[in-house]
């Protein structure tokens, strides 16, 4: 067993408290891994909300069902090529989108991803959820604009607020 005093690496660590952590669901704790192993696979020093959104799309079913028909294979394949090609211009930078100050080290994670995970939380407790799940931080996902998760929903011609409304009605 390791020191307790030694650090954790940045990417396997998050930006919410343990207690936040408890509330996850399941299948976003899923999600959380899924982002965290992209974003180390890829050489990335911070999970980023395009790493979030690709992970949602992979292991959540109850993402998947509120896009259209073709849409979920389009993301996936700009999300593919991330490392290849699409997504290059954000090697080696940190996704800030404005929504949240820009902090040196978020514990792995890009600012708009922590924010969205925080938003995701704010959003359960709107609904009266004891667990956060993947509806809620798709939704936070799609509010922030700026995000590189919605770049990706706007290239593959998903439209962020139509997104919003199918949850709202989930």
């Amino acid at each position: 067993m390791g020191d307790v005093h030694s650090p954790t690496p940045a990417a396997e660590s998050g930006p919410i408290s343990t207690a936040a952590d408890a509330r996850l669901s399941a299948e976003l704790t899923s999600v959380v891994a899924g982002a965290r192993r992209r974003a180390l696979r890829d050489g990335d020093r911070h999970i980023d909300t395009a790493h979030l959104l690709h992970s949602l799309l992979e292991s959540d079913p109850g993402v998947r069902v509120l896009f259209s028909s073709g849409q979920v294979a389009r993301l996936l394949g700009y999300l593919v090529q991330r490392s290849i090609g699409y997504g290059l211009q954000w090697q080696g930078t940190v996704e800030d989108s404005g929504a949240v100050p820009l902090v040196r080290d978020q514990a792995g994670w890009s600012p708009a991803a922590a924010g969205a995970m925080e938003a995701a939380l704010v959003r359960a407790d709107g609904r009266g959820a004891r667990q956060v799940g993947g509806v809620d931080l798709l939704v936070a996902l799609a509010r922030n604009a700026e995000c590189r998760a919605v770049e990706v929903l706007g290239r593959a011609g998903v439209d962020p607020k139509a997104l919003i409304a199918a949850a709202a009605t989930d």
